[in-house]
């Protein structure tokens, strides 16, 4: 059992959109990310996801509304449900997802990542 840094490990992230496994637990993974400018839009049909946010802001698109997640706040995205997370800045974000869980869901491109890193 070891404590988490959270500051040390976002200085080890040194680019965007590529999640990293912070911790392990009950299948589920607490994956530290940053992010910058617009990510795709997709959907998780057996996953919901939790995105809590340490530093920085972002918006989480839906099809029907946006939403701004400011630090300290969080925002759960149902399974099914589309999304699009965009960040004019760059921003800090901790995950809570199943480790099944991959970040572009139902879509495939270059930012899809199979084999996350441990940080």
């Amino acid at each position: 059992m070891n404590k988490v840094n959270l500051e040390e490990k976002f200085q080890q992230i040194k680019d965007h959109w590529n999640p990293r496994i912070a911790a392990e637990l009950n299948g589920q993974h607490v994956k530290l990310v940053k992010i910058v400018g617009e990510f795709v839009w997709h959907k998780h049909d057996h996953e919901d996801e939790m995105f809590l946010v340490v530093k920085g802001s972002f918006q989480m698109e839906l099809r029907d509304q946006t939403i701004t997640i400011k630090p300290g706040e969080f925002i759960v995205i149902p399974r099914g449900v589309e999304h699009r997370p965009v960040a004019k800045e760059e921003c800090e974000i901790v995950l809570f997802e199943p480790a099944s869980t991959l970040n572009t869901g139902d879509v495939e491109n270059e930012r899809t990542k199979h084999h996350l890193k441990s940080i």
